[in-house]
């Protein structure tokens, strides 16, 4: 049984509810970053990894500390802390490790720190209530959510690129319409749950 509902939270949070095209959070590095398929994948990959620690250690820290010494009040100061010292480490592994992705995705990365998924998830895992494994299951749902969409529309514009797009659609214009028909698609999945 507790198998099926982390299933089901990790479908939802993935396709369902996905975080950019359903809950609207993290828009800056989705269209920021979307330009070519392997600086999307390799922003992606790095939500994926800060996004499931953070849901993970904000959890505990929630549960271990703020909670039972009612410092409820300090969740988003917090929750900020953890995200920018996970970024921090990303970011150096990614200087030492990836140099050339580490410099295709130039101020994005950093801006992980600031991005509203990251900090909206941790807030919606206690808000819920949620476990700690509830939370790292729906961190890494969403965050694996977050890639999908960000891969799919970094495909299109790529695919863009060599169509007759009219003066008044180039640029951002055929970028957020694409965005709201890859919403409009997901909406499709609702049936699923």
């Amino acid at each position: 049984m507790i198998m099926q509902q982390l299933a089901l939270i990790l479908v939802a949070s993935a396709l369902v509810n996905n975080v950019v095209l359903s809950q609207f959070l993290g828009i800056c590095p989705f269209l920021g970053v979307s330009k070519k398929i392997s600086t999307a994948a390799g922003m992606g990959m790095a939500v994926v990894f800060v996004m499931t620690l953070a849901s993970g250690i904000t959890s505990c820290i929630y549960q271990f500390l703020l909670k039972p010494n009612n410092l409820d009040y300090l969740n988003t100061i917090v929750f900020i802390l953890v995200i920018a010292a996970l970024v921090q480490f990303v970011e150096m592994v990614l200087k030492k490790t990836m140099k050339s992705l580490y410099n295709a995705l130039g101020v994005y990365l950093p801006l992980i720190t600031t991005n509203c998924a990251v900090l909206g998830i941790a807030i919606i895992n206690v808000q819920k209530e949620y476990n700690i494994l509830t939370s790292i299951v729906n961190g890494f749902g969403t965050a694996v959510g977050f890639t999908i969409a960000i891969v799919i529309l970094a495909g299109v514009r790529e695919r863009m690129e060599d169509n007759d797009i009219p003066e008044s659609f180039k640029g951002t214009p055929i970028v957020l319409v694409t965005a709201g028909l890859m919403a409009i698609a997901f909406c499709g999945f609702a049936g699923l749950i």
